[in-house]
C-alpha cells in the first residue's frame, strides 16, 4: 500500500485522490481471446491485479476512460460475454467506478479507413444495455467531472447533437467549479492542427472540443486509446494520455532506436509501460502519480495478498529537496514519425513526441534539468519548456564561449524559462571571450555559472594518458583560478556560481562538500557535474551498483549543502559511441536500477521535515554511511559494499524505519544497545541497494 503524499505545501492542502485506468480490454473468457497476439490473453488477469492494487489506496472514485472490453460490438455474443467478465471483476472494486466508452466498446470513430467496424447506433444501444449512459457528469468536493463519448463526435448521429447540447449546457452551469474531463480519443497528440489519423479526433469535432477546453478553463482532460503515455497543455488545460493496463500499441514502438527485445511480442508486451494514474487533487492544482504495473497478474480465484507499506512518490511540483537533477544529452522532446506498417494507419506517417523521458522525471520527482542551447533554437521546444516549468521543473541552460548576437537575443528573450545558465570557457582564449561573457551575464537576470574547459595537459595528467575527448569543470585544486576569474573586472559581480567536475574516481559526497566550502569562501554557488563514466572513451561503464551508490551519495549531498546543485550526466543509456555507460533509463526508456533509487530517495528525503545538515560520514561493518542531522533527529544513508548482505550503522533514535530504496518498502528496524542499527541490504535485479533509516 502506498501512503498519501506528505509534501503538499506548494499546492495547498490535499483534498482527495482518484484513480484513472484505461484500455483494460477484458476478454470474453479468462484465456479466451479473439486477438492474434498472445499478450491479449493476459488482459483479464492484469485487470484483476489493477483492481486489487486500487483497493489498497484511499481514493474517492475511479474512472475507466474506455476500451473496457476487447471484443467489438459487431460481434455481440463475444461482446456480451466480455461485458459480463468485466462486471464480475469490478464488483470487487471498493471505490465508485465511472465508465467512458471506447472504440472497442461502441465502434471506431467515423472514418473511411477504419480497420474495425465503425460506430453504429445499434452499438450505442448495446453499450447502454451493458454499461449505462454514454456521457454523464458528477461532483466531488467542489470539483466537477465530465465523461464524454468521443466516438460519436463527427458522426452526424442524433446522439452527437444531444451530447453536444448537453456538454455545452453542463460546462456553462458548472463553470464556477474546477472542471475535469474524460474522453477516450484525444483531440490531438503534438499540434492542434495535425493531420487526422486513427488516434485523434478529426474536424470539425476537434476544434469544437478544444474551444470548450479554452472557454471553460478545464483543468485537466484524461484520455486513453493510444496505450502509451503523453502529456501536453492546451491553453490552461493539462492533457494526459494514459498507458494501458493490458498491452502496448505496437505502432508506437517505432519511437525507439532499438528492438523491443525478446518476450515483448515486438513491443506489445513491453511490461514497464503498462499502468494507470492516481491523481491527487490539492487546493491549488493537481499532480499525477503514474503507477507502473509491469504487467502483474492475479489469477482467477487467487488469494488477495497484503501489500507491504511503501513510501509515496513525490512529484516535481511538490519536491522540497530538488537540488539533484539530470543532464539531458539525448533529445528528450523529440518528435518522431511513426511509419504506416499495415496496422491501424496505412496512408501516412504520424508525428508524435516520445514523452517517456518526461514520465520518468515525474515518477522520480526530478525538478532540475540541464539542457543545451540547441533547445532554444526550436520554437516548439521553447513552448514546451514553459509548459513544463508550470509543472515544477527548473531548467539550467548550458552553452560554450561568448554567445553570438543572435544567441544573445534568444537567451535574453527567453530567460524567464531558466533558473540558471552555465557558460564554458577555454582559458587559452580567455582574454578574447571574457569581456563578452561578462557583458551578457550582467544583461540577464538569470544566475550565470562559469565552467572551465580542461586543457590537453590537464586531461593527460588526469587520465594517465591523452584521449581525444572534451572535459570541463573546475576541480578543487583550481581554487585560485576560480578566485582570479571572479575577481577579474570583466566578470566582477557578473557571476553567481562555478561548475565543478566530479569524475568517476572521486567521492560524490566529499566532492560536493569541498565544492560547497570553496563556493562559500568565494561568495557564489556550486553546480557539481556527476560523471557516470571513466576517462577512457573506449571502455563501458555499466555497473548498476556503482550507479546507484554514486547517485545516492550525490543526492544526499545535494539535499545537505544548500549552495550546491548536482547534475548526473547520464539519464538514458549510452550503448554506442564514446563513453558507453548505464543511465537510469534504458534505450526503450524503461527504468533501470538507478531510476528506482532516485524515485524512492527523493520520496524518502521529502518524508522528513526540517533542514538537513551534515553530521558524520564513516565506515561500518558491510559498507559506509552518511549520517545527517534533520531538526533534532538524525537520518542515516547506509551504503553497502558490493557483496554486503548486512550493515551495522550508528543511529541516534530509539525507534527507526528502514526505507528500501529499490522498492520504497518501509520496515521497522531494531536499535541495538550501542545505538547501532542492523540493516539487511535489499537486492533488486542482482544489484545491492542503499537504505535510508529515519526516526519513527
Amino acid at each position: 500500500m502506498t501512503s498519501e503524499p506528505l509534501n503538499s505545501d506548494p499546492l495547498g492542502r490535499h483534498l482527495f485522490s482518484f484513480g484513472v485506468i484505461t484500455d483494460t480490454h477484458v476478454n470474453q473468457g479468462e484465456d479466451d481471446c479473439n486477438s492474434p497476439f498472445e499478450v491479449n490473453r493476459l488482459a483479464n488477469r492484469r485487470m484483476r491485479h489493477v483492481i486489487r492494487d486500487l483497493n489498497t489506496r484511499d481514493l474517492a472514485f475511479v474512472v475507466n476512460v474506455g476500451d473496457l472490453v476487447h471484443p467489438v460490438p459487431a460481434i455481440p455474443d463475444l461482446y456480451a460475454a466480455a461485458a459480463a467478465r468485466f462486471h464480475e471483476q469490478v464488483k470487487e472494486l471498493k471505490h465508485p467506478l465511472y465508465l467512458t466508452p471506447g472504440n472497442h466498446d461502441v465502434g471506431d470513430k467515423p472514418n473511411d479507413w477504419a480497420p474495425a467496424a465503425r460506430i453504429h447506433e445499434d452499438y450505442l444501444a448495446l453499450w447502454e444495455e451493458h454499461f449505462g449512459a454514454q456521457y454523464r457528469s458528477f461532483d466531488h468536493d467542489g470539483c466537477h467531472f465530465i465523461i464524454v463519448n468521443a466516438q460519436i463526435i463527427n458522426s452526424g448521429f442524433t446522439a452527437e447533437e444531444e451530447q453536444q447540447t448537453w456538454l455545452e449546457t453542463d460546462l456553462a452551469a458548472n463553470r464556477d467549479k474546477r472542471l475535469f474531463l474524460y474522453s477516450h480519443y484525444p483531440p490531438y497528440f503534438s499540434k492542434p492542427d495535425e493531420q487526422e489519423n486513427y488516434d485523434n479526433i478529426g474536424e470539425p469535432g476537434r476544434t469544437w472540443m478544444l474551444n470548450l477546453l479554452e472557454k471553460y478553463d478545464v483543468e485537466a482532460i484524461f484520455m486513453g486509446h493510444v496505450h502509451n503515455f503523453w502529456f501536453y497543455r492546451h491553453g490552461e488545460t493539462d492533457c494526459y494520455l494514459l498507458p494501458s493496463t493490458a498491452f502496448v500499441r505496437l505502432d508506437y514502438s517505432e519511437m525507439y532506436r532499438i528492438s523491443p527485445g525478446p518476450g515483448s511480442e515486438f513491443g506489445r508486451n513491453d511490461r514497464p509501460k503498462l499502468g494507470y494514474f492516481i491523481v491527487h487533487v490539492h487546493e491549488g492544482g493537481h499532480v499525477c502519480d503514474i503507477v507502473r504495473t509491469y504487467g502483474n497478474e492475479a489469477a482467477l480465484g487467487s488469494p488477495v495478498v497484503a501489500e507491504p507499506s511503501c513510501i509515496a512518490p513525490v512529484h516535481p511540483r511538490l519536491n522540497r529537496r530538488g537540488d539533484f537533477g539530470f543532464d539531458m544529452r539525448q533529445n528528450w522532446m523529440e518528435i518522431v514519425e511513426i511509419p504506416p506498417t499495415g496496422g491501424l494507419d496505412e496512408f501516412d506517417r504520424k508525428q508524435v513526441r516520445n514523452d517517456y523521458p518526461l514520465m520518468a522525471l515525474w515518477e522520480m520527482g526530478v525538478k532540475k534539468i540541464r539542457i543545451p542551447f540547441q533547445d532554444l533554437q526550436i520554437p516548439d521546444n521553447i513552448d514546451r519548456l514553459r509548459m513544463l516549468k508550470s509543472h515544477g521543473h527548473e531548467f539550467t541552460l548550458f552553452s560554450f564561449g561568448n554567445p553570438s548576437p543572435r544567441h544573445r537575443d534568444l537567451i535574453t528573450t527567453h530567460q524567464d524559462i531558466f533558473s540558471a545558465w552555465e557558460i564554458g570557457l577555454n582559458w587559452e582564449v580567455l582574454e578574447r571571450d571574457i569581456g563578452g561573457v561578462g557583458e551578457i551575464a550582467r544583461a540577464v537576470v538569470v544566475p550565470v555559472y562559469l565552467s572551465r574547459l580542461r586543457s590537453i595537459d590537464e586531461q593527460r595528467s588526469e587520465a594517465g594518458k591523452y584521449y581525444h575527448a572534451i572535459n570541463h569543470g573546475f576541480l578543487a585544486d583550481d581554487r585560485n583560478q576560480m578566485a582570479d576569474a571572479l575577481a577579474r573586472p570583466e566578470l566582477s559581480g557578473a557571476l553567481s556560481g562555478v561548475v565543478f567536475r566530479l569524475t568517476l574516481e572521486m567521492s560524490p559526497w566529499a566532492t560536493a562538500a569541498t565544492a560547497s566550502a570553496i563556493a562559500t569562501d568565494l561568495g557564489v554557488a556550486a553546480s557539481v557535474h556527476l560523471r557516470m563514466f571513466g576517462a577512457n572513451p573506449a571502455l563501458e561503464t555499466a555497473d548498476d551498483y556503482l550507479s546507484v551508490s554514486r547517485i545516492a551519495e550525490a543526492m544526499a549531498a545535494a539535499a545537505t549543502f544548500d549552495n550546491v546543485t548536482v547534475y548526473a550526466d547520464t539519464f538514458v543509456d549510452i550503448d554506442r559511441g564514446y563513453f558507453p555507460r548505464a543511465g537510469v533509463l534504458d534505450r526503450m526508456f524503461n527504468p533501470r536500477p538507478g531510476f528506482h533509487l532516485v524515485r524512492y530517495l527523493n520520496a524518502a528525503l521529502n518524508r522528513v521535515g526540517g533542514e538537513i545538515s551534515a553530521c558524520a560520514v564513516g565506515e561500518c561493518p558491510g559498507g559506509r554511511y552518511i549520517q545527517l542531522q534533520v531538526g533534532k533527529g538524525t537520518i542515516v544513508l547506509a551504503l553497502p559494499d558490493t557483496h554486503a548482505t548486512e550493515l551495522s550503522v550508528p543511529f541516534g533514535a530509539a525507534h527507526g524505519e528502514q526505507i528500501d530504496l529499490s522498492s520504497g518498502e518501509i520496515a521497522r528496524v531494531a536499535v541495538e544497545n550501542d545505538d547501532t542499527v542492523s540493516v539487511i541490504v535489499p537486492m533488486s535485479n542482482g544489484v545491492r541497494f542503499p537504505v535510508l533509516i529515519i526516526p519513527s
